[in-house]
């Protein structure tokens, strides 16, 4: 979390919007090439361009696969990796993508607990510098009003591209850094939604749900449970602390001038980097010096800086017929990279802004929200996050909080916890670190299906 060659002749898809910014999306994929690539399905891969008046652009990379159930009926799920700064192909290929990369790092195998198995998967790099996505330096996005309304328009894009998913329901889903990006881009498209007429060239998108997994949404709760999550909850969970005793006694203690700071960068803009360095110090520096996984508690961090190998999917994306078949525009972009820490240093006083306000919104649209963390997670641990879910202020206040942890199981087996009320769900799966599809690929499914087509997670359900 703290972490364009065009091989395919196409019209490009435009939009000019209010603030004048132009937006054109192109299909840049190789059609010959690109069927089999990792999945047998249709799929395609492009990138939105966005031109700024008296600056240049921003280039966003997307890879789309079909559902391999029924496409022309089955939903379609925006995927948003966190970070900031991070490319969705990490969890395309680690997590709940079509295929998963072999030994070899050349060749894919099918996932047989893939999303695309009832539903479409439309993965996107962003913001620009993400991935295979690109752009000029002196152009940045930097906070949420910038990450909702680009992605509105490329959403628009898209679907102007592809209308025969217009009428299919639509899902956005983000995981980590997701926690600001997901709720903000569903929340713009439910205003844009609203503000359509008979006369717009835009169209309504079909909006159902939002989902964030492990995710950052609300900081002035989420980071008091820090201490709780490394030291209490980690001996029930694991047998034994996290940190110490004294790590434990600081951290605590840091807490009240943390919250302050974070409640004032509510409020002033120019605050919310010095909350964000001294909240980081304060609350994640002892865990991290401690060695082990923040990701997953019960393991050591394994390769620096994420504690993850993300080796293959740097090195099957390098191939030459892997760019080609994409239409990755290797002149602008030599390599992918997993994450971009200066693009993750561009969003230094976003980091702590709260962004639970956009929840009541969706939910009082008639969208369903999910939120779900796997519980051995440290840095969006799920104690936060039900935390916050608590604490929200809307009309199921009161019901949701009355309503049991009810047991969640898959093929006999428990995969965790579900608390539902209006629309509105918390989720904690058993045994799962940040990455939830990793660690738990069928319960991973299993919730995913379980949301988008409306069902109850009770056993047996």
């Amino acid at each position: 979390m703290r972490f364009s060659l065009l091989l395919a002749a196409a019209t490009a898809t435009s939009f000019t919007a209010p603030n004048a910014r132009t937006y054109s999306y192109d299909i840049t994929s190789d059609p010959e090439a690109l069927p089999g690539l990792c999945d047998t399905v249709n799929q395609t891969a492009g990138y939105l361009r966005v031109t700024s008046p008296g600056s240049s652009n921003k280039n966003y990379f997307s890879w789309f696969f079909e559902s391999r159930n029924n496409p022309s009926t089955d939903p379609v799920l925006l995927w948003m990796t966190g970070g900031p700064g991070c490319s969705s192909e990490i969890a395309l290929f680690h997590e709940l993508g079509p295929c998963k990369i072999n030994a070899d790092h050349k060749t894919t195998t099918t996932n047989p607990y893939s999303w695309n198995m009832n539903a479409s998967l439309l993965f996107i790099d962003q913001p620009a510098g993400v991935g295979f996505s690109y752009g000029d330096s002196k152009v940045k996005t930097h906070n949420e009003a910038g990450v909702r309304e680009d992605m509105y328009y490329f959403l628009q894009a898209f679907m102007k591209r592809h209308p025969q998913y217009q009428k299919n329901q639509f899902f956005v889903f983000g995981e980590s850094y997701g926690g600001h990006y997901a709720p903000n881009t569903a929340w713009r498209i439910i205003d844009g939604n609203n503000k359509l007429d008979d006369s717009s060239d835009f169209v309504k998108i079909n909006i159902v749900g939002v989902a964030v997994g492990n995710g950052l949404t609300q900081p002035s709760i989420q980071y008091q449970y820090y201490a709780q999550m490394a030291y209490n909850y980690s001996i029930s969970a694991v047998g034994k602390p996290a940190i110490s005793l004294a790590a434990y006694e600081q951290m605590t203690q840091a807490w009240p001038s943390c919250s302050k700071s974070i409640e004032k960068c509510q409020t002033d803009t120019s605050s919310c980097a010095d909350s964000q360095s001294e909240c980081n110090n304060a609350m994640l520096a002892p865990y991290e010096q401690t060695g082990l996984n923040p990701y997953d508690i019960r393991e050591p961090c394994k390769v620096a800086p994420l504690c993850y190998d993300f080796s293959d999917v740097s090195d099957w994306l390098g191939q030459d017929i892997v760019k080609k078949a994409l239409g990755v525009n290797t002149e602008r972009v030599s390599s992918w990279q997993s994450c971009n820490f200066q693009v993750n240093g561009d969003f230094k006083n976003d980091w702590m802004q709260n962004q639970d306000w956009t929840i009541p919104q969706i939910l009082g649209n008639g969208t369903r929200v999910m939120i779900y963390a796997g519980d051995v997670d440290f840095i969006c641990n799920w104690i936060g996050n039900k935390q916050w879910t608590l604490a929200l202020d809307w009309p199921g206040n009161k019901e949701f909080n009355s309503a049991p942890d009810a047991d969640w199981s898959v093929d006999g087996s428990q995969a965790g916890w579900a608390r539902t009320a209006k629309d509105f769900s918390f989720v904690r799966v058993h045994n799962a670190g940040h990455m939830v599809p990793l660690d738990q690929p069928k319960n991973a499914l299993d919730m995913t299906n379980r949301f988008i087509f409306n069902k109850h997670f009770t056993t047996g359900a």
